[in-house]
């Protein structure tokens, strides 16, 4: 019988990549990260949603975005540009458009979710006032959903069109 000597393996594991900033949720390296307390701030989310919560709605929020644009990133990629950033667009407050919508339609997404999500922890409606904040939620997530889409249509540069079949 013999034996093949084997090199002796590390048994430390290799090194993980750094983790992202607390507060970060990080993009793909083309479209921009998202930082949770900007979006809590834009969005007017309080600590009812928890981080926990809040990173997977932008997760799938980020996931959706970068769909929809998948065909517009891969325009600009192939031309060479390394990040959306990098887009040639008209600057506001010092940036990008491209980023700010970028943004709106991330924020809107999970905030259109979140809105979804939290409805089921409390449908009874007990008073006029809570009838009303009801009907305000069945009417939130589609108008969220609409500003997505309205952002997303600003970046490809499609103008804005929303069909509903009644």
């Amino acid at each position: 019988m013999s034996f093949i000597a084997h090199p002796p393996q590390s048994t430390t594991p290799a090194a993980a990549p750094a983790p992202a900033p607390a507060g970060i949720v990080e993009n793909d390296g083309w479209f921009p990260d998202i930082a949770l307390s900007d979006l809590r701030d834009a969005m007017r989310l309080d600590g009812t949603v928890t981080d926990a919560r809040l990173v997977q709605a932008v997760v799938d929020a980020i996931l959706h975005v970068n769909r929809e644009l998948q065909q517009w990133q891969g325009q600009h990629a192939v031309a060479g540009v390394a990040a959306m950033a990098d887009v040639p667009a008209t600057r506001i407050n010092r940036e990008s458009r491209l980023l700010a919508q970028y943004r709106r339609a991330v924020y809107s997404t999970a905030k259109a979710d979140l809105i979804e999500r939290y409805r089921d922890y409390d449908t009874t409606a007990s008073s006029l006032s809570d009838k009303k904040s009801m009907e305000a939620l069945d009417e939130a997530p589609g108008a969220q959903r609409r500003n997505a889409q309205w952002a997303i249509a600003d970046i490809v540069g499609r103008t804005h069109l929303t069909v509903e079949l009644i």
